[in-house]
Order: structure tokens, then C-alpha cells, then sequence
């Protein structure tokens, strides 16, 4: 736990920290909160993971929309 926190904390560590939170933060929060997807409602693996899919597919489908408009 401790190597971790200490490579998190490094100048290199926040720089790459940095770039997730802008890159990868805001899907999951958008699904999370403006979706209200705050927990999944199948179960399986396999069912949990087209799930997932699904409302990435929906996120990534949003985007282009707003690209295009």
C-alpha cells in the first residue's frame, strides 16, 4: 500500500494521475450519476459485463451525437 502511495506521489505519479482524471473520471461519473446506473442488475459475469457494456456503448453514442450537433 505503501509503494503505491509513494509512486502516486511522485512528479511522474501526479502528472499520469492527472491525465485519468480527466480521461477516465468523468465516464464513470457520468454513467454513475446521470444515468443512475449506481449498481448492476443482473447476475453473472457475462450478464454484468454486456450490461456494461451496453451503457458504455449508450456513453460513446452521446459523445458522437455531440460531436455532430
Amino acid at each position: 500500500m505503501q509503494a503505491m502511495k509513494d509512486k502516486i506521489d511522485s512528479p511522474e505519479g501526479r502528472r499520469q494521475y492527472s491525465k485519468r482524471l480527466g480521461c477516465v473520471e468523468p465516464v464513470f461519473g457520468n454513467i454513475t450519476v446521470n444515468k443512475q446506473m449506481n449498481r448492476f442488475t443482473l447476475r453473472g459475469q457475462e450478464k454484468v459485463n454486456a450490461q456494461w457494456a451496453m451503457f458504455s456503448m449508450l456513453h460513446n453514442i452521446e459523445k458522437l451525437r455531440n460531436c455532430i450537433i
